[in-house]
């Protein structure tokens, strides 16, 4: 592993880790010999990094050079605090580890008392179980979207019919009971939703629709909103009635 990489790996091992973290963890969670950790350690420093703490008694990332300081307002960090605090309770580990990592990342970029705010922040989210139920094809399909790849899908309807689908997946929709993918569906060529617990199968049709996804989605959502639009409307003749 090239130097740099291994540098990378460490400050974000202490960006993740709860502190103090001894120098026998972070060796394990870099893969390196204590022997080599140290030399990076002392490689951060020189490099602009404020570390605190010595060998035999733990390690903290005051100050992280990697990423320049932020001056959040106490609003701002209440809100990432809680936006990531509803990120985690999702359901979802792949999500949940990001989530951990941007606070982690926001964190080293902080003065004391602003990092405070956002590790003790007022705002919190309590769920005692995770909104939605497993959902284990979720990263594939995110992966699929971002690289615009098509998807073949085995899908159970609400009556319980299963059908296998190809579809272009444009975007991942989180409402409050269900996790929903928006796609074009190529067998009825026309958008479809997909709930996320009905997904059986996911595999990649290894064909990419490149690049759709951005004008497909815009289109999707201008027609979801027209509908919601449409069924807000009062019915004709409707007013005065009571």
């Amino acid at each position: 592993m090239a130097r740099s990489d291994r540098l990378f790996r460490l400050l974000h091992a202490m960006r993740t880790m709860s502190a103090p973290i001894t120098a026998a963890r972070l060796a394990e969670a870099t893969e390196v010999s204590q022997r080599s950790l140290y030399r990076d350690i002392d490689a951060l420093r020189a490099a602009g990094a404020r570390i605190e703490g010595e060998r035999g008694y733990g390690y903290r990332l005051i100050e992280d050079y990697a990423l320049p300081p932020q001056t959040f307002e106490r609003p701002e960090i209440e809100a990432i605090a809680l936006g990531m605090a509803e990120v985690a309770s999702l359901g979802d580990p792949v999500l949940a580890e990001a989530a951990a990592s941007v606070l982690a990342k926001v964190a080293a970029t902080l003065p004391d008392d602003r990092e405070q705010y956002l590790l003790h922040a007022i705002s919190q989210v309590f769920r005692p179980t995770p909104r939605y139920g497993a959902t284990p094809h979720m990263e594939t399909v995110r992966g699929a979207c971002w690289r615009e790849e098509a998807l073949e899908i085995g899908y159970v309807d609400q009556n319980g019919a299963v059908s296998t689908r190809s579809i272009l997946p444009l975007a991942v929709v989180y409402t409050d009971r269900t996790q929903t993918v928006l796609a074009w569906c190529c067998l009825r060529e026309d958008f479809r939703m997909f709930r996320a617990d009905r997904l059986r199968t996911v595999s990649l049709a290894e064909s990419s629709f490149r690049p759709r996804r951005a004008p497909l989605l815009r289109r999707y959502l201008a027609e979801l909103k027209a509908r919601a639009a449409s069924a807000a409307e009062p019915r004709q003749g409707a007013e005065g009635k009571g």
